[in-house]
């Protein structure tokens, strides 16, 4: 299996608009990172799956297109939600040019509370496909359950709920891979699901304490009940800068960048 982490920042990314407008400084709001470190630079937190072939999306943020065309991917099998929030699902539209590459309505999945948020805000992207010409996005709607076994494809894994502030997200486990991101606190069922995995991809927005994010003290909590032989850190902050963060974090602890990949063989 490989994954490639497609971007790995927070719901504004790094750097956020604002900052100096002198064009001899560097754009943006970059907090503690440093601007002159590529692997600062993060869009909104999105992964690919791939297994025999066959590429799941994980979310589609808003920066889904340069986030496809950085990593040359041309084409994906299937989308999968973790939640509704606009990082996560504001770059929908983009899904037009997969279905014109795949020909087809592209297999959506999601929990029913996230389907309605999504129909809601693109109601015109769920109308029958009634074939001709991909001039708005199609898919083929598949709802999944709030937690529990699910297959897409090849890949055959399980969901799982998540606190994410105010609402629940969803983790998803597929054999030794599992990917967390927009996770306060997670449940002791959810925990024990997650037991055994060997590489954890989990969100870790900044150092301090977080209401609706995981931080560093409670994610290397979380790892000692997990026992993951590599963590992974995404849905990182401006407070996390790549370079201290690998200076800093424990062995078997690392930040992810926009464009990492991940090869996780089979046990």
């Amino acid at each position: 299996m490989k994954v490639t982490i497609l971007g790995c920042g927070g719901s504004a990314g790094v750097p956020s608009i604002g900052g100096s407008e002198d064009p001899d400084q560097p754009a943006g709001k970059w907090g503690a990172c440093d601007p002159y470190e590529i692997r600062n630079r993060r869009t909104r937190s999105s992964i690919v799956i791939e297994q025999a072939g066959f590429r799941l999306l994980v979310d589609s943020g808003p920066d889904l297109r340069q986030q496809l065309l950085a990593n040359h991917l041309a084409r994906v099998d299937a989308l999968i939600f973790t939640h509704g929030h606009s990082d996560h699902i504001a770059g929908l539209d983009e899904v037009r040019a997969i279905n014109r590459v795949i020909r087809k309505p592209l297999p959506l999945l999601a929990t029913e509370d996230v389907l309605q948020e999504l129909q809601a805000r693109f109601s015109y992207a769920f109308r029958p496909w009634e074939g001709g010409q991909f001039y708005r996005a199609a898919f083929d709607v598949q709802p999944i359950p709030e937690a529990g076994n699910i297959q897409i494809g090849p890949l055959h894994g399980s969901v799982f709920p998540q606190t994410h502030g105010l609402i629940e997200s969803r983790g998803m486990r597929f054999g030794d891979f599992a990917y967390s991101t927009d996770v306060a606190e997670l449940p002791a069922p959810s925990l024990e699901m997650l037991k055994g995995v060997k590489t954890w991809v989990v969100g870790c927005f900044q150092p301090e304490q977080h209401f609706s994010h995981g931080w560093l003290a409670r994610v290397l909590e979380w790892r000692e009940i997990v026992q993951p032989q590599r963590l992974v850190l995404t849905h990182m902050g401006p407070a996390m800068d790549y370079a201290t963060l690998k200076r800093t974090l424990p062995t078997g602890v690392e930040p992810a960048f926009d464009g990492m990949t991940l090869e996780i063989s089979s046990s």
